[in-house]
């Protein structure tokens, strides 16, 4: 084998351990797509795991915004040369080259990320949903692209679903959004509901946090409800691309209940989440 080919499978392999390692639930997620297309879905997750994990890695937003300008750059060619060097950027350029996937959303996703960077409250609903649909939504409607025509039904489809999924994992890291005082439940929610985000930050859930919760949760069940729908009109071989809105139906449900507390989040462990995912892959909803 030649040092060329031996480098190439490495940065795969290195795409899918990262993705194994920090992104589960998406991991999971490829096992059940077409082989041919598994590599490319890897590179996307591995990119997004690289944008996500910024934010820990920086004490101070100014490191943080130069690392996601490396990736701006490195999207649109300029700046950095060779990406050799990183195995990451290389499989993600050899997924857009092979899927002539578009670098926009891309870069608008790594634009999106910035407010990670700083404590600056999530102003309402409206701000959310953008934030939401030009991370989770974006990578979705990428991810379909791998596997079949793209359309205006099925980017409405990756958008709600987007919304759904997003907001899911979202309520699940409020905990450790909240013990760095960062909050993602918009501060439209917290002043309908009379509720002090100084709660939040102080680990104490107080019936008017739980209302602006409730309230997430209500707006992420009506998204999921209205991609499942779509979902059941979706052309069949873009469908495994949305097998993470099982894991969202899943977790919703669960944070709904009553007894849930979000500053005691129950993780799933993987053999539920590669059970839940696997039943849903053999669902009608999913195989067309």
């Amino acid at each position: 084998m030649s040092t060329a080919a031996t480098a190439d499978e490495g940065n795969a392999a290195f795409c899918a351990e990262l993705v194994r390692s920090h992104d589960f639930d998406r991991y999971a997620a490829t096992l059940f797509l077409d082989p041919a297309h598994r590599r490319a879905a890897l590179a996307l997750y591995a990119f997004n795991v690289e944008i996500v994990r910024v934010r820990g890695q920086v004490s101070q937003p100014l490191p943080g915004e130069i690392r996601l300008q490396w990736w701006t750059d490195m999207l649109a060619g300029v700046g950095h040369g060779g990406v050799e060097g990183n195995p990451v950027a290389a499989e993600l350029q050899r997924a857009i080259s092979r899927y002539a996937l578009p670098v926009a959303p891309l870069s608008r996703l790594i634009e999106a990320h910035i407010f990670d960077l700083y404590n600056d409250p999530m102003p309402d609903r409206a701000a959310l949903e953008l934030y939401l649909a030009e991370t989770s939504s974006a990578l979705l409607a990428q991810a379909a692209r791998l596997l079949g025509p793209i359309s205006d039904a099925v980017d409405h489809l990756a958008h709600h679903a987007g919304l759904a999924i997003g907001a899911a994992r979202l309520l699940g890291t409020f905990p450790r959004d909240a013990a760095r005082r960062q909050l993602f439940v918009p501060a439209e929610f917290l002043a309908q509901s009379g509720a002090d985000p100084e709660d939040a930050f102080a680990g104490k859930v107080t019936p008017e946090l739980r209302a602006a919760l409730d309230q997430l949760v209500g707006e992420a069940r009506t998204h999921l409800d209205q991609a499942l729908t779509l979902l059941s009109e979706a052309p069949r071989e873009i469908r495994p691309a949305l097998l993470p809105l099982a894991l969202a139906k899943r977790d919703l449900a669960q944070m709904a209940r009553p007894e849930w507390d979000p500053l005691q989040p129950q993780p799933r462990t993987r053999l539920a989440t590669l059970w839940t995912l696997w039943r849903a892959s053999r669902s009608r909803v999913f195989r067309g």
